[in-house]
């Protein structure tokens, strides 16, 4: 997978943060709505005729980057991965189905979210295999990140997903050791995080 050069360290508060409304493009998420369908061959499978998760994780990869693209206008870099899980294998023959669009737009990275269903088309069974969160970020030509349009939520389940991106993208900071826990203001509504009051 891509992975983009070595971040800042995030100020606490400007974080998550955004320019004036006035100085940035808007865009829907149905606007970089991408959908991508591919067949599982054995070359893709493993010795128990099961597709690798590596494999699938190539194709979420792209189907998520060209969402991004489509968002930014721009090239793109992977910057992280949340936590991906398999909920059913997926067998040899079957039909996966990778759907991917943007939650919500920073600065200059954007988080996309990436749904993957698995069909075998004789039988006509359908099954979820995962979702997950990849976040990008929009780069010019010479490798300087660019400022990218931002999202305006649309739907109920857009409007979920833009909220909880923000407590989403804090704890990956926090896992990245680029912010403090008692900083992550949007986390504390979920884990109560008290802070120590200094002497």
């Amino acid at each position: 997978m891509r992975f983009s050069r070595a971040h800042k360290p995030v100020n606490p508060h400007t974080e998550g943060t955004l320019p004036s409304p006035m100085s940035r493009k808007k865009k829907h998420p149905r606007e970089s709505l991408v959908s991508m369908t591919e067949l599982v061959l054995p070359n893709d499978t493993n010795t128990l005729h099961n597709l690798m998760g590596g494999r699938l994780m190539h194709w979420m990869d792209i189907v998520s980057a060209i969402s991004a693209q489509k968002h930014s206008n721009c090239t793109v870099v992977t910057a992280s991965v949340d936590n991906i899980s398999f909920k059913h294998p997926i067998r040899l023959g079957s039909v996966v189905t990778l759907k991917a669009h943007v939650t919500r737009a920073f600065n200059t990275s954007m988080e996309v979210r990436i749904h993957v269903e698995a069909e075998d088309i004789p039988s006509g069974q359908k099954l979820h295999s995962n979702n997950a969160y990849f976040t990008f970020v929009a780069l010019d030509r010479d490798g300087n990140r660019v400022e990218v349009p931002e999202i305006v939520p649309e739907t109920p389940e857009e409007i979920a997903l833009y909220e909880g991106a923000l407590q989403r993208r804090q704890l990956r900071l926090i896992l990245a050791n680029r912010m403090k826990p008692e900083d992550a203001t949007e986390l504390k509504s979920i884990f109560d995080i008290k802070l120590k009051k200094k002497p």
